[in-house]
């Protein structure tokens, strides 16, 4: 059977939720996603940062009247942030903020997976772009969205290339999670030593009071400044195109991931860009922490990278590892969080990092700990330089398998029975 053109709306219903109110929201019960979890979702994040909920009885009046997600379905962020798709898995429960997210259900002749690798493809982004309303914010209108074409081949070959490309994906996920347990592991080890005291030897460690409270003896109370330099950013004229689309990352708050180390940024920029900001060229083990809007999350880059003006850059000062400074960073994360700044925005200022006192271990126990973690840390990046390989051969592949360049229909591959179903 031949490839066949179709409109969104012959192959499936495109809908949005029924309004929620914020009189609406609750502390707990069912998880209430806006465009904001979708896309940390569409990232990969495992543990979306879920802020809003509503009543578990409200949720089963909402699903009985009128429906709600169920696994196979499509979500798709529309409005700001616009295109990340999303596939619900089986047994997953919650509701979405209507106009935020479109809501693509009910398929007939087309396999929902296949539809969410063929949004990211060039036709499909050729596609949404056609349906794209709004100069101040960008949004997609369900109107424009069922008028969308799509070139589909017949429903065995999406299932077979779905599956193909879902492989990618899932072993993306299993190192994650490896990532994730990792990074437990170190952060774990961070708080043994440092914040309950448990390093080697302190069974004959003497204690002494300080404005920390009992910290060891030969431990010193210090500003957060005589342990790391705090070195700010900046960013290139946006007017400027010879600034833009280069060969270095551009850090911004919106790059953060939940984990360590951040990979890749949404921008870049030329070295004359750089040469034409504030931000320098950081180092891969460099200590990056978002200060304005988004405030308090801390990463490191697994490649050198430059750094817009809404975050700083923390580099130890002698003896002071960036691991040890890193976690360290982590664990005042509250404090600075705490003590923001700013009329508009929540800001971290450079005074407050020279305010925040912390506890100095001597020079000892930093060494050990760094050389003790270091093996942790390997492990981290070997894992990430894997998903990094998984991700290019997955998105040179997609473009290839979604136009048919690359014929599967001979390929002998496993269907998911909810994929059949």
């Amino acid at each position: 059977m031949p490839n066949r053109v179709y409109k969104m709306r012959e192959l499936c219903e495109i809908t949005s939720s029924k309004r929620i109110y914020a009189a609406d929201y609750k502390p707990e019960g069912v998880p209430f996603y806006r465009g904001k979890e979708i896309s940390e979702k569409f990232k990969g994040n495992l543990d979306v940062s879920t802020e809003l909920f509503i009543d578990r009885d409200k949720f089963e009046q909402i699903r009985h009247r009128f429906g709600a997600p169920v696994g196979g379905d499509l979500l798709l962020t529309s409005v700001g942030t616009l295109g990340s798709p999303y596939v619900v898995n089986n047994g997953e429960e919650f509701y979405f903020k209507d106009g935020n997210l479109t809501w693509f259900r009910k398929f007939n002749h087309l396999e929902s997976r296949f539809l969410y690798y063929w949004l990211q493809s060039s036709q499909g982004k050729a596609e949404l772009k056609k349906c794209t309303i709004g100069s101040s914010q960008s949004a997609y209108t369900i109107v424009l969205l069922k008028e969308m074409e799509i070139t589909l081949p017949p429903l065995p070959i999406q299932q077979k290339i779905a599956a193909i490309l879902s492989a990618y994906d899932e072993l993306i996920e299993n190192n994650l999670r490896r990532i994730k347990i990792l990074e437990e592991m170190a952060q774990n080890l961070y708080r043994e030593w440092f914040v309950k005291f448990r390093f080697p030897g302190h069974e004959q460690a003497r204690f002494v009071d300080s404005p920390l409270g009992r910290i060891p003896a030969g431990w010193e109370v210090v500003a957060f400044t005589d342990i790391a330099d705090v070195l700010s950013g900046g960013t290139p004229s946006t007017t400027v195109e010879e600034y833009w689309s280069g060969s270095i990352p551009f850090f911004a708050p919106k790059d953060a991931p939940e984990s360590f180390y951040v990979t890749n940024t949404e921008k870049s920029i030329t070295a004359l860009g750089l040469k034409k900001c504030n931000s320098k060229l950081y180092q891969k083990d460099t200590v990056f922490i978002t200060a304005r809007g988004t405030v308090g999350k801390v990463v490191m880059p697994s490649i050198d990278m430059a750094m817009n003006q809404s975050c700083y850059a923390l580099r130890g000062k002698e003896g002071i590892s960036q691991l040890y400074l890193f976690l360290a960073t982590k664990d005042k994360v509250e404090y600075l969080k705490k003590n923001t700044g700013g009329a508009t925005f929540d800001t971290i200022v450079v005074d407050t990092f020279k305010r925040m006192l912390v506890a100095k271990p001597c020079r000892e126990v930093i060494d050990q700990f760094s050389c003790l973690s270091q093996a942790v840390i390997e492990m981290i990046l070997n894992v990430l330089k894997k998903n990094t390989t998984l991700r290019r051969t997955r998105d040179m592949l997609l473009p290839r398998l979604i136009s048919g360049e690359v014929d599967v229909s001979e390929l002998d591959i496993t269907i998911p029975e909810e994929a059949v179903a």
